[in-house]
């Protein structure tokens, strides 16, 4: 049995504002996520626009906040003036990211108009891969100029007469990927005088919005952190956002290498913050560089054979096969292959869960600096769909409570318990992981709710083998009254849940948890989620 944990949070200590971007998830026209999840005019939900109503209906009972979109490695080359007007005349392209055909009944006032029906706010990614300047001056005016031109006049005679008000707009995306269409990996000052020359162009059609400038979309990429630094020495005073990508990946069965992958996400957070502020410091700038980690997900898979000796051109021989015999699909939406996105694991929902909750964990503990998360899969883990049915997933507990109560101030946790080792692994040439010592089994972050009188701390027991008893001190909040605990575990850790038992994987309260002077006793199960909740004195409950 492991030694007692401790962990304390104290109102003195105060990280950051959450964004409640943070919370976002990604969409993109891979399989049928798209064509047959969010749109198929034949299904039995189907509304005026072809939208599957009970994907809207499931996703609106959930206080998403925000979806990345329309892409994604899609994005680079799609043209979104052939996405727009009737759809008799719009114009079906072929998609090289992912060899499919785009037919564009869901287009950009589409993808628009479905956030609005959801109410989550879009964050949209243009072309910059064969996209010009033109291209990003004509989208801001046809999404957000109230009217009077051209373009904005063309939107309104599209049918939707108010502008859009898009605020956050990504230049671009993975832009250092060879695998990008149009990519920039090789000119990396070339592509931040793009991105700051387009970013200048876009806000002076509406100084309102953002716009967020692509990082290296992988810390194992060769040219990491190089190429952004020098990106950034050519855009800075311009963009507001790094837009940063990573898929954790671990074999099947090792808990410390998924549960504890997390740690890799903050050394790339770190190294990226210190980056931009190296680049702050150098251009004598006042403004400070946010972090939006719009890509990212936890996912295990077999390992690969090595092939060494060709060092970073393994990344290249990957991508430059051209075969053939590759054919390219076209989706039937009410024919759906497999429901959503499939998922990034091969575990069951309770170890789903935790691998994504334990990033965003991550990204909590940085709330002063990563402003917007967008989980990719993490429609699916809200609204898991096949072709007749929408449940939730495990996932959807941990990512719901954490929005809702991971609200108002960042809180760091101090936490005493034992702790394990990463031994250091390579799934493939690319996914290559370092060493890391000493991390705690007891993964934590905390949010004070100063405006409704709340302090919610979440906890992940990475203990594989054993449960933990934990005492929560939060007697610096003097006189605050305990709520209750609400814990995510499973006996079974390949169960799932479905349409037809949709109960295998849910939370329940711990009936047995004491408070008593400031501090929480509980036991954290074995591979459990955790939350637990306080109250300030005086506060209706």
């Amino acid at each position: 049995m492991p030694r007692k944990a401790t962990i304390t949070v104290h109102p003195a200590y105060k990280i950051g504002d959450i964004s409640p971007r943070l919370y976002g998830s990604f969409l993109e026209p891979i399989g049928t996520m798209v064509y047959g999840t969010m749109f198929n005019p034949k299904h039995p939900t189907a509304d005026d626009k072809g939208f599957r109503r009970d994907f809207i209906d499931a996703l609106r009972e959930t206080p998403i906040p925000a979806v990345r979109l329309p892409g994604g490695n899609f994005v680079s080359g799609w043209d979104w003036k052939d996405s727009i007007g009737p759809m008799e005349k719009r114009r079906t392209h072929l998609d090289l990211a992912w060899h499919q055909y785009i037919p564009n009944d869901v287009g950009h006032d589409e993808y628009l108009q479905w956030t609005e029906r959801v109410g989550t706010e879009p964050l949209y990614t243009i072309n910059l891969g064969t996209g010009d300047i033109n291209d990003a001056i004509y989208i801001v005016e046809y999404t957000n100029h109230p009217g009077g031109t051209y373009w904005s006049d063309l939107r309104r005679k599209n049918g939707h007469e108010a502008p859009y008000g898009v605020k956050l707009w990504y230049l671009g995306n993975e832009m250092d990927g060879p695998w990008q269409i149009g990519s920039w990996e090789r000119d990396p000052r070339g592509y931040g005088i793009r991105a700051n020359e387009v970013s200048k162009a876009m806000k002076w059609v509406d100084g309102s919005i953002e716009t967020a400038v692509c990082g290296s979309s992988s810390p194992f990429l060769a040219h990491f952190p190089q190429w952004d630094l020098e990106v950034l020495q050519e855009c800075y005073e311009s963009v507001d956002y790094v837009s940063l990508h990573h898929y954790h990946s671990a074999p099947e069965g090792d808990f410390a290498a998924l549960l504890g992958g997390s740690i890799f996400y903050e050394d790339y957070i770190n190294t990226e913050i210190a980056l931009c502020d190296f680049v702050q410091a150098k251009c004598r700038s006042p403004r400070k560089m946010m972090l939006s980690f719009d890509e990212y997900g936890t996912m295990v898979r077999p390992n690969r054979p090595l092939r060494p000796g060709y060092g970073p051109h393994n990344l290249y021989m990957d991508h430059y096969v051209f075969s053939p015999d590759r054919k390219f699909i076209r989706h039937d939406p009410d024919n759906m292959n497999f429901g959503g996105i499939q998922p990034m694991h091969r575990q069951g929902d309770m170890i789903n869960a935790l691998g994504n909750a334990a990033v965003l964990l991550s990204f909590l503990r940085h709330a002063d600096r990563v402003k917007v998360g967008c989980m990719t899969g993490g429609l699916m883990a809200l609204a898991t769909s096949d072709r007749d049915h929408i449940w939730r997933s495990g996932s959807y507990y941990p990512f719901t409570q954490l929005m809702e109560y991971g609200r108002g101030t960042s809180m760091r946790t101090s936490v005493d318990c034992d702790t394990f080792d990463i031994p250091g692994y390579a799934v493939d040439d690319n996914g290559q992981y370092y060493t890391h010592e000493g991390l705690p089994f007891i993964d934590t972050a905390a949010a004070l709710d100063e405006a409704n009188g709340e302090l919610s701390i979440f906890a992940i027991n990475r203990n594989w083998e054993s449960d933990n008893l934990a005492v929560f001190d939060v007697s610096g909040f003097e006189g605050w009254s305990f709520i209750e605990h609400i814990q995510m575990y499973s006996e079974d850790l390949t169960a799932r849940n479905t349409y037809e038992n949709p109960n295998a994987v849910i939370p329940t309260v711990n009936r047995d948890a004491k408070f008593e002077n400031g501090k929480a006793t509980v036991t954290l199960k074995s591979l459990s989620w955790n939350v637990l909740r306080f109250r300030k004195p005086g506060t209706d409950a």
